[in-house]
């Protein structure tokens, strides 16, 4: 039955945000303003923090790779969601789904972690400062990154798979503008149980342990800033983290609000409108909150900018 299933639904049709004809220009023109701003803010923070000497340090090395992760996720998603603004059916291929799931997973439980592990830089920052290069070494951030790439690749392809697996019925509308678990889940006609008690649990474990040493970080820092004697260094301490502590507030609000609202709250329409915001404006608004709110970062725009206009004047 499963492999019948498999033959005969090749493909999905992604309902998209809206079914009102009159809003699908707007809507087009907001989003794809959205996407290049977020493509180029990610993509500009990652080349500015690899190619400018005053960037090598831990904070922005995180910094780097927290704007991958956004770069990949809104990318996974955003282009697939334009087209269906500009066609009548947006159909998605049983594997290009399998494959956008499988990459969306894998990135944003990746955020999820190189967000803590921020959390932990500004901490030993903060409270261990004469010790901050020994503590937060080269080999020390290599490995706070590269585990949350493993560890969101195993998930990502184990709920992937999961889902997958189990036999979809005839019926092939998403009601989502991307391939995400629950409404691909919502597809299948055989027993689906197993696979959301796996999601369930890899989502409540990835969402409040990181959550958990966000908290634990800056409670620790608090406590650090309270003692301090001198107004000045209390906010020089906290300006320190106040672009990190900007994005962990909006991206776990909006993850809480779409994830723990009871059940009869529960609807795809309000799942449509918080995952616009966490898959597209948040990768929009992070490279422009570090960039607006941190010195060194702004300098070394201005320096790049400098450098361009020479080489084509």
């Amino acid at each position: 039955m499963e492999k019948h299933n498999r033959t005969v639904l090749n493909e999905f049709i992604l309902m998209g945000i809206t079914d009102r004809s009159e809003l699908r220009a707007p809507l087009f023109g907001l989003f794809l303003i959205i996407y290049v701003i977020s493509v180029v803010g990610n993509l500009g923070m990652v080349i500015l923090t690899k190619m400018d000497s005053r960037l090598q340090t831990p904070m922005y090395f995180f910094l780097r790779h927290l704007a991958f992760t956004d770069l990949g996720y809104s990318t996974t998603v955003g282009p697939k969601m334009l087209v269906s603004f500009v066609v009548d059916q947006n159909t998605i291929s049983y594997y290009f789904c399998a494959t956008q799931l499988a990459f969306f997973i894998m990135f944003i439980i990746s955020e999820l972690f190189i967000l803590s592990a921020m959390s932990c830089d500004r901490y030993v920052a903060i409270c261990n400062p004469l010790l901050y290069t020994v503590i937060m070494s080269q080999r020390v951030c290599q490995m706070l990154v590269a585990i949350p790439y493993l560890y969101s690749t195993f998930v990502s392809l184990l709920v992937t798979t999961k889902i997958f697996n189990l036999s979809f019925c005839g019926y092939n509308v998403i009601r989502h503008f991307y391939c995400d678990s629950l409404p691909l889940l919502s597809l299948c006609c055989s027993n689906t149980h197993v696979t959301e008690l796996i999601i369930l649990i890899l989502s409540a474990f990835n969402l409040i342990f990181s959550l958990l040493v966000v908290l634990v970080s800056y409670l620790l820092i608090l406590i650090a800033i309270l003692r301090m004697n001198s107004a000045e260094g209390r906010y020089k301490a906290f300006s320190t983290c106040g672009s990190h502590l900007t994005v962990v507030a909006v991206f776990y609000g909006t993850l809480i609000f779409m994830y723990v609202q009871p059940k009869s709250c529960h609807s795809f329409d309000t799942d449509k409108v918080a995952s616009t915001f966490y898959t597209l404006v948040i990768p929009m608004l992070n490279p422009l909150i570090y960039s607006l709110r941190n010195k060194d970062v702004k300098y070394a725009i201005q320096s790049m900018w400098k450098k361009l206009c020479n080489n084509f004047s």
